[in-house]
Parts: C-alpha cells; sequence; structure tokens
C-alpha cells in the first residue's frame, strides 16, 4: 500500500522491496509521472536512487535490469513492484485532483425558520429604506445614499446584466472600507476578492466559476493588467485566449480558454481619468470627504475604542442581509414603462448611461421579485415579473447624484474643489479669490490646486480677473456660481417628467376600465 502522509517522501512497502518517492509528485502534468526513488530490499543497507519517468517504457525497462544488477533481485519481481507502484500514484494523483476540484466554498442552507424570516422581511413595506437602516446597523457609517446603491449593484450579480461600480475619493477617505463592509452583505460563495492578479490570471478559471460572482477589487491601481480581461467581462459577459499546448505525443495543438459571466465587477481608485475606460461601464460613487461624514466616522470610532458598539448586533445584522441574498432567486425582469423613460440631453456619453439607468431600475424590481406577481411569456413560458412605478421612483432617488457626476465636464475631485470654493466665498461675501488664499483654507496641495485651476479654466468655469494697478497677485472669479443647481434641476424635472408621462399613458386604460365597469 502506498502510504502518502509524508508529503515528501511517500513510501511503499512490498514483500521483497521498499521503495520511497521522493519529493512527492506533481500534479499539473498528467501525460507525465516524473519521481525521484530511492529503492532497497527490506532491512538492507543497499540503496538506489533514480530520477524516472514512470510512463516512459522504455526507461522503466531499463531501470528494471539496472535494479536487478545493483540489489541482486529478480526483474519479475522489481517489475511487477514498479508496476504496482505506478498504478497506486497514478489512482492517488486523480484522487487528489477530483477532492482539489470539489473543496468549493460550502453553500450555507438556512433553516426553514431564518428562510421565512427572510422572505418575510423582502415582503415588507418600504423595503429600499429596512435595507438602507440594517446596512447602517451592520456597522457602514453614514453614506446612506452610496451604500445603498453599492447593495443594489452587488445584488445585480444575480442578473442576466448585473451592474458595476467604481468608488472614488481622496486617499484616506474610506474608499476600500466602504466597499468591504458592504461586500460582507453577499454570501461569500457568490465573491471573488481582489489585491493583486497576473494579466492572464482570469483566462485559467473554470468555464463557468465566474457566473454570477462579485469581482471586488481593493485597489485598480494594483489590477492594471487584468483591466482588459475585465471589461471585455463587463461587456461581452465572456474571455476567450487562444493558446498553443503540446499534447503527449509532442504535437502542437491550438486550445481556446474561455471564461463565461457575466459578473458584476467593483473597485476603488482615487484617479478618475485614468480609467475612463472601466468607469464608462460603471456607476461612480464619490465618497463623502464633508466635515460631517468626519464627524460622524470619528464618533464611531471612539465609541469602538470605549467599548460601547455592539458588534454582536453588527455582525447578526449583516448574517441577516447575507440570508436575504440568498433567498433572492435568477428571474427575468421586464419594465412596461421604459420606453417613457429619457434622460436628460446633459447626461455624458448617454447610450451606455441610458442602459445603466433601465437596468438600475430592473435590480430594484429584482430585489423586491418577492412583492410581485409572477408572471408566464404564451409563447416561451418563461417565468418574469414586471416593474412598478414605484420601482422608477426609488430608482430616479437614488441614481439623481450618479446622472449628476455624469453629466458633469469636469472630473468629481475636481467638481468636489470646486463646490468647496463656492461655499468658502458664499460665507465671506467674496466673488474674487487668490490661489494661495484658497489653498490654505482647504488645504489644497499647490500641484493639485493647478490641475484643478487648469482643468476649470478650460471649461470656462473660472477665470482670471485682470489685475488692477499695483497688484501682484492674480485673482480668479466664478463665472457662475449657480450652474450645478441649474444642472442638477435640469436633471430632477427630466426624472419627473418621466413619471409623468408613465401617469399620462396609464389613466386612459384606468379610465376605460371603469367606464366598462359602469356599462
Amino acid at each position: 500500500m502506498l502510504d502518502t502522509i509524508n508529503p515528501n517522501n511517500y513510501s511503499y512497502i512490498a514483500k521483497d522491496l521498499e521503495i520511497h518517492v521522493l519529493g512527492g509528485i506533481k500534479f499539473n502534468n498528467l501525460e507525465r509521472m516524473r519521481v525521484t526513488l530511492s529503492i532497497k530490499k527490506p532491512k538492507s543497507h543497499n540503496v538506489m536512487r533514480h530520477s524516472i519517468d514512470l510512463y516512459n517504457d522504455t526507461m522503466v525497462e531499463k531501470f528494471v535490469r539496472t535494479i536487478a544488477e545493483r540489489i541482486e533481485i529478480g526483474t519479475s519481481i522489481t517489475r511487477q513492484c514498479l508496476q504496482n507502484l505506478t498504478s497506486e500514484l497514478e489512482q492517488y494523483r486523480i484522487d487528489q485532483i477530483n477532492k482539489e476540484n470539489q473543496q468549493e466554498e460550502p453553500i450555507l442552507e438556512l433553516s426553514g425558520k431564518e428562510q421565512k424570516a427572510a422572505i418575510k422581511f423582502l415582503k415588507s413595506k418600504d423595503l429600499l429604506q429596512k435595507t438602507n437602516e440594517l446596512i447602517g446597523k451592520s456597522g457602514v457609517i453614514g453614506e446612506e445614499t452610496n451604500r445603498l446603491l453599492m447593495y443594489l449593484i452587488f445584488t445585480s450579480r444575480k442578473t442576466a446584466n448585473p451592474l458595476h461600480c467604481i468608488s472614488l475619493g481622496s486617499s484616506g477617505v474610506g474608499k476600500t472600507h466602504l466597499q468591504s463592509k458592504v461586500s460582507e452583505l453577499i454570501p461569500e460563495e457568490d465573491k471573488i476578492e481582489i489585491t493583486v492578479l497576473s494579466a492572464n490570471a482570469f483566462y485559467y478559471f473554470n468555464r463557468t466559476e465566474l457566473k454570477n460572482k462579485l469581482i471586488l477589487i481593493e485597489d485598480l491601481d494594483g489590477a492594471e493588467s487584468v483591466l482588459y480581461p475585465l471589461r471585455e467581462l463587463q461587456s461581452k459577459k465572456r474571455i476567450t485566449k487562444t493558446v498553443v499546448h503540446k499534447d503527449r505525443k509532442g504535437t502542437t495543438k491550438t486550445i481556446h480558454l474561455t471564461v463565461e459571466g457575466p459578473v458584476s465587477v467593483a473597485g476603488c481608485t482615487t484617479q478618475e481619468s485614468v480609467y475612463e475606460d472601466n468607469s464608462n461601464r460603471s456607476f461612480l460613487l464619490y465618497i463623502d470627504e464633508s466635515s460631517e461624514q468626519d464627524r460622524k466616522i470619528m464618533q464611531y470610532q471612539r465609541l469602538l475604542s470605549a467599548g460601547k458598539v455592539n458588534k454582536d448586533d453588527e455582525f447578526m445584522a449583516a448574517r441577516f442581509l447575507r440570508d436575504v441574498q440568498r433567498m433572492l432567486e435568477p428571474i427575468k425582469v421586464i419594465n412596461p414603462y421604459a420606453e417613457f423613460l429619457e434622460l436628460p440631453q446633459t447626461v455624458f456619453k448617454p447610450r451606455r448611461t441610458n442602459t445603466h439607468y433601465l437596468q438600475f431600475i430592473e435590480a430594484i424590481t429584482f430585489y423586491c421579485q418577492h412583492q410581485r406577481e409572477k408572471k408566464y411569456d404564451e409563447q416561451t413560458g418563461e417565468e418574469y415579473i414586471e416593474t412598478t412605478i414605484e420601482d422608477i421612483e426609488q430608482a430616479n432617488e437614488l441614481i439623481k447624484e450618479v446622472l449628476l457626476r455624469k453629466s458633469d465636464e469636469i472630473t468629481g475631485a475636481c467638481r468636489n474643489y470646486l463646490e468647496e470654493l463656492k461655499k468658502y466665498l458664499k460665507q465671506n461675501n467674496q466673488t474674487k479669490f487668490a490661489a494661495l488664499e484658497i489653498r490654505r483654507k482647504l488645504k489644497v496641495k499647490k500641484t493639485t490646486q493647478w490641475r484643478y485651476h487648469k482643468q476649470l479654466m478650460e471649461s470656462y468655469y473660472i477665470r482670471k480677473v485682470l489685475k488692477k494697478k499695483g497688484e501682484t497677485i492674480v485673482h480668479y472669479e466664478i463665472t457662475n456660481p449657480n450652474e450645478y443647481t441649474e444642472l442638477e434641476q435640469q436633471i430632477t424635472k427630466a426624472l419627473e417628467q418621466c413619471i409623468i408621462d408613465i401617469d399620462r399613458s396609464t389613466v386612459p386604460e384606468c379610465s376605460t376600465t371603469k367606464m366598462e365597469q359602469t356599462t
């Protein structure tokens, strides 16, 4: 019998021979059985060591004669022992490979009581509001809109058209922390967390290993090499790589490595412009860097240090939301009001943004599936649920900030600087400002401010003020202090108009039905 307790020294002890496999065997090259053997008779000190491929019959036959001469044993006994050893090693390798393939994350099965509690929650009124409150109880401080948006985007992994998000903000504001905390509300078997990955790593996943998974990237700066296959997975829902492979006969063949999606991808970065191709495919979530958010986080940190935060309550809230996720079943969503949903013309890249908008509404409908009547396609028999006006209203409220940012000509970091600048000027009743004054008040680096000013001047958001006689310092002024408010009003009006158009389209049907009932 083969003894594999020591992974670096397998032992095979027969009646006439004692064989040790030094260094174990490799599991990644099934067409070979390259081993280093130590062979001797039981209770003998005459040891023979040799490296050999046990699948090479010519080498094995020559090795048998060498053993017979060196150890003084019959060739038939030696040949039989080596054949038995090869069979044992072969079976052990197959068993180990099968075991590794089956070692997936165990899927937690909920008890009947847990299932009922999760379904009852999913059927409750004001589901999104209650979900947001639970997310807060799980330890996510502030970020009320971003955390619910992110949770719904992560939930969309189970749909046919998953959504993606990129968290943006300056260094140290909690981008990765927010993503990490919200991802804790997703079952372990449904997500893959990545810190660093090689360029070709995605192509070597099993064909369906990534299907309907949430892929979390801590920092996009550390995953530049895999951004291209990720974009292909986002857009085409599959990636394929052609490689050259030699079979056991040495014949060169071309094989195709295919990995299927769809997947939901989430990442964090401080550099919005660097990852434009990825940001075009994703929801951009700008982290709240306000002083109010700072106050909330620091107060939580103080309470945590004082031992006044109930971590058990946080754990139970997170666990319950994971149970809720497990009770969501894949189902098709149809939006009967889609033709009335028009985005404002100011939105950047309207074609892709329009798709994101419609998919986000579908994600909300999907999350509310236990509150929707299941219908069946008369031709195909496929089961589906329909979007309601309430779903669209909730989506409009949540996505307003995303659309506002998508409509902006300048980057998010530059917009944050401009809005803080406006706030400062308003508080001090100023219309003009000097770069040094603002740099000191807002604590901005000189090079960063120069970059912001260059972008703002190119887009004509600020302009230089002509120097008066005797002035040495350059002053600037904002061209239109209300431009962002006006843009927000345009988007709000466009979204409200969508609801008005839907209401108008449904009124005649209701009126006709009432008239028929009266008749």
